[in-house]
């Protein structure tokens, strides 16, 4: 392995780890504001932001086979039924 391949392999995902706490810090400060205008909206938005960026660069989706992309498809489709399910679940309660 060459000292830029070791480089890619150790840099990248510390850059993404980097990027996931910053996120994680936006979050926690956010929710802790009194009176913060558009908290959902705003949380919603970081929250997507986690997701793509663990999606597109940690799984590395843009580069996969067209059967991973498949399975991370069919894992958001079931758990989007899970939700739907549980949600349906406690508003008829």
């Amino acid at each position: 392995m060459t000292p830029e391949q070791r480089a890619h392999v150790l840099i990248a995902p510390l850059k993404i780890w980097a990027a996931l706490m910053v996120l994680l810090a936006m979050t926690f400060g956010y929710a802790f504001l009194p009176d913060a205008p558009f908290k959902l909206a705003v949380s919603l938005a970081i929250a997507a932001a986690k997701a793509l960026l663990i999606a597109l660069l940690f799984m590395q989706l843009k580069r996969a086979a067209g059967l991973v992309r498949l399975a991370a498809i069919a894992g958001l489709v079931w758990a989007s039924f899970l939700y739907i399910i549980a949600f349906a679940d406690y508003l008829t309660r």
